[in-house]
């Protein structure tokens, strides 16, 4: 599929209570772009959880885990093939914990209940025949590899600040891993430098002046052992919660050429055991909030780093193993680790795609990388319970390249595409978004492209116009 060029996003929310269709037009103009994103834009992660984690009054990661995932589940190994390929984290909540049984280290032990410890489990350790078997799976599977490192690694607990850690970070655990790595030929995209340690931090922090030293460490360590800039990994951080004035020191600290993509979390929707969860999800305002939060990161950026990239790098919508009757439902699409917890886009157990894979899938499949103000590949979210909508398309007519930027451009309502257009529907069975569902055939049904866009209450459509002229993606 060469699609290069996408699309613009169009939440759809009726302010009628009653069931109803509306009439809406959606005018592209193919002219103007308003951003990038990586050709990797889909990324899931596969994290550290034991059998033993529990919220909520359920353990819902099972054997998901890093150190106990069955790594030869077909369904899993064909789920991430498809996307071909699929960037993924490796780590999460416990890699802070996690010491690699390589080198110095002659104690390789499991995570154990520990009510006294980060997270309540004691520290874990990755032995090197586990990473020989990870990296079997991830070249079978092709995925780029993000290799989150511990950055609180024999740093010490403040007397004074509760879950603040402080010293300097030591770095010979992550160099004797990353020469193994190398030795092997294994390939890492990318290393990721502690999890959730900005601000007040989640469980643990670290100042943002330490942080920002420390990364130039992780940096220097990066470029010493991979001394060729094609295949140098990239260095990100600080992969935690968007804290303004602990983003703006980090970065001032660590100064140009170190970070390559500054990472943020986001997990706007609260604790997953909120009884109002379903309706947070349709709220689109929770989606807006995701935009500020973004719009914060990225002004940072390019304040400090405008080379690097403004990454969200979690978003699982949902604290804490995410929302059991919601996350894994059509629900849920609206808004992922790989498998493990509620969030993720694989059942725990079968490894059979929960509902939000598809829209991943599409996603990846159709979108390019330039962000249009809409072009030729159009994403349409019905947030509505009860209205549906015909959406007709027009474009943008520009009678002239000197336009001021007051001007507005008039749309031509004789749309100037293809004959016909290719739409995807995704909605759940019965109108009933709580149900799960196997992953359907990724067929497009071909449409006339002079008559509107159906949208059906709850439920999401893909729609691609294959000729459509749009300047920005040439």
């Amino acid at each position: 599929m060469d699609l290069k060029c996408i699309f613009s996003l169009a939440i759809l929310v009726s302010q009628i209570s009653l069931s109803s269709t509306q009439n809406v037009n959606v005018v592209i103009q193919g002219a103007t772009s308003v951003g990038e994103i990586d050709d990797n834009f889909v990324c899931a992660t596969l994290d550290w959880w034991p059998t033993e984690k529990c919220n909520y009054n359920q353990c819902p990661w099972g054997k998901a885990g890093l150190l106990n995932l069955d790594l030869k589940k077909k369904g899993l190994i064909n789920a991430i093939k498809l996307f071909n390929p699929l960037r993924i984290k490796v780590g999460g909540s416990l890699q802070d914990q996690e010491v690699y049984g390589v080198g110095g280290v002659k104690n390789c032990p499991n995570f154990m209940k520990n009510e006294d410890s980060l997270f309540k489990f004691s520290q874990g350790c990755l032995p090197m025949e586990r990473w020989d078997e990870l990296n079997k799976f991830f070249n079978q599977t092709g995925v780029k590899v993000t290799f989150g490192l511990n950055a609180i690694l024999e740093r010490n607990q403040s007397q004074i600040e509760k879950g603040l850690w402080v010293g300097n970070w030591q770095s010979q655990n992550a160099r004797d891993f990353m020469k193994y790595t190398i030795s092997r030929g294994y390939k890492v995209d990318s290393y990721e430098f502690g999890n959730q340690l900005s601000g007040a931090g989640m469980g643990a922090s670290v100042e943002a002046e330490q942080y920002g030293k420390d990364i130039v460490v992780l940096k220097n360590l990066v470029k010493e052992l991979h001394p060729d800039p094609k295949t140098q990994p990239k260095v990100l951080g600080p992969s935690g919660y968007y804290d303004e004035k602990w983003f703006n020191s980090f970065l001032e600290v660590s100064g140009h050429d170190v970070v390559d993509g500054v990472t943020h979390h986001i997990y706007n929707l609260g604790p997953g055991d909120d009884p109002n969860m379903i309706t947070k999800i349709q709220d689109p305002s929770y989606l807006n909030q995701v935009a500020q939060t973004y719009r914060g990161v990225l002004n940072i950026v390019n304040k400090f780093k405008p080379q690097s990239g403004a990454w969200v790098f979690e978003s699982g919508g949902a604290l804490y193993s995410d929302a059991k009757d919601l996350s894994p439902t059509f629900a849920d699409g609206f808004w992922q680790t790989l498998i493990g917890g509620n969030y993720a886009l694989l059942n725990t157990t079968t490894s059979i795609p929960n509902p939000d894979y598809d829209g991943a899938l599409l996603w990846h499949r159709l979108m390019g990388s330039t962000v249009l103000a809409p072009g030729i590949s159009i994403i349409f979210i019905n947030l509505s319970k009860d209205s549906s909508f015909n959406v007709t398309l027009s474009n943008y007519e520009h009678q002239s390249r000197n336009l001021r930027s007051t001007d507005v451009a008039k749309p031509n309502f004789e749309f100037r595409g293809s004959k016909d257009r290719e739409e995807y529907h995704l909605a759940a069975l019965a109108g009933n978004i709580q149900e799960t569902f196997d992953i359907p055939a990724m067929e497009p049904k071909l449409v006339n492209a002079s008559t509107p866009i159906s949208i059906a209450a709850h439920s999401i459509v893909y729609v691609t116009i294959r000729d459509f002229q749009a300047p920005a993606c040439a």
